[in-house]
């Protein structure tokens, strides 16, 4: 996936490490940790960083906010156009995850209708480009496992914990990949894809 140049960027420091925003006329384009961190976008060439940029302070307070268990939702507007229409219609899917709650790779493929291509939307979820506010994080495996996550498994337990997933710590915080969160309240908790739930999202027509 290519990111086509920001209009503006910008980096700031989290609980979980620095992060890098990015924003384009349409919205925000990108939000990656800086360290450790798959695909980080190379930002030579994007010029100076613009902390004055309205799109790049909101999503930079929402993130602080959520991290900090003051927000379980974002407001700031997203630009989504850097991937496929494949690519794009997985990530809209993320987005109608709710906060607290997990999916499968497989349930997102059925929800865009493409319930054969569970690995393509493995390889989607791992190319999103907005972390956190687009939440992969969100995304187990069959089993209930953590699988993987591209700022690396401890940052995606911790997002975990901050909607309120039991976690097991581990010697340097080296999280194995079988992991199996446990959810609020303590039981699978995962989304009936049947129900309309009063997500637009789950209205969207198949992916084709």
């Amino acid at each position: 996936m290519k990111i086509h140049q920001p209009v503006a960027h910008l980096s700031f420091e989290t609980s979980l490490g620095m992060m890098r925003l990015a924003a384009s006329v349409q919205g925000l384009s990108g939000a990656w940790f800086v360290q450790g961190q798959k695909d980080c976008p190379d930002i030579s060439g994007w010029g100076e960083e613009r902390s004055d940029h309205e799109v790049l302070a909101q999503a930079m307070c929402e993130i602080n906010d959520f991290l900090a268990g003051k927000r379980n939702s974002f407001d700031v507007p997203l630009d989504l156009s850097a991937g496929t229409p494949f690519q794009q219609a997985v990530w809209r899917a993320l987005i109608g995850i709710p906060f607290g709650s997990s999916c499968s790779y497989g349930q997102i493929a059925a929800v865009i209708g493409r319930s054969g291509a569970v690995r393509a939307v493995g390889a989607a979820v791992g190319a999103n480009p907005i972390s956190i506010i687009v939440p992969c994080h969100r995304v187990l495996g069959g089993n209930g496992s953590l699988t993987g996550y591209s700022g690396g498994l401890s940052r995606k337990a911790a997002l975990l914990r901050v909607e309120g997933w039991a976690m097991e710590h581990f010697v340097n915080d080296e999280l194995p990949r079988h992991l199996r969160p446990l959810p609020p309240g303590g039981q699978t908790k995962k989304i009936d894809w049947q129900e309309n739930d009063g997500c637009d999202w789950l209205k969207l027509p198949p992916y084709s």
